[in-house]
């Protein structure tokens, strides 16, 4: 069932997937986004975006990942955490339904080049976080409370069924 996002001219519930990708020193590779029409709104946020055609999430997810990364060595995990968000970008209303699945990689190289428009023009860059930098900082991360999971994930490994975060609205 398809549902609108807002009548600020959303559109429908739109499928993605994200990634938590981590390397082999457990350090998770988070996006750094800005809202392009005011680069000083900025925030970290993971590898993903929404399913393009008859893909699966899987699918979705390792496609993205090398779009936005260039990384394509990665060994997909399960999905440990799933959600619903709806935020504001680029002058629209985004409502999704999130599935992140976990990944390993050893490499640890990237590169911005698959990037769309809309990428080029709202990231800023990417960078693999430890798990004590991503609890000490002050910047905003999504999903929120993105510190504690990851270390949960760390500590106790992988759930046995996804983990339903709360809803977020930004």
């Amino acid at each position: 069932m398809e549902r609108r996002a807002s009548d600020e001219g959303g559109g429908p519930l739109r499928k993605a997937a994200r990634v938590i990708l981590l390397d082999p020193a457990d350090r998770i590779l988070l996006m750094h986004g800005y809202e392009p029409d005011d680069p000083s709104l900025t925030w970290w946020f993971t590898p993903g975006g929404g399913l393009e055609g008859d893909e699966t999430r899987a699918e979705a997810a390792l496609r993205e990942l090398a779009e936005e990364t260039g990384i394509t060595q990665v060994e997909l995990g399960p999905v440990i955490w799933q959600r619903h968000c709806s935020f504001l970008f680029d002058g629209r209303r985004w409502d999704q339904d999130e599935w992140f699945y976990l990944a390993r990689t050893a490499q640890t190289a990237t590169v911005l080049d698959g990037l769309t428009g809309l990428e080029r023009r709202s990231i800023a860059g990417l960078r693999w976080w430890t798990s004590a930098e991503l609890s000490a900082t002050r910047e905003t991360v999504y999903p929120i409370k993105l510190a504690g999971l990851l270390r949960t994930l760390l500590d106790e490994g992988p759930p046995g069924t996804p983990t339903v975060l709360a809803p977020e609205v930004a």
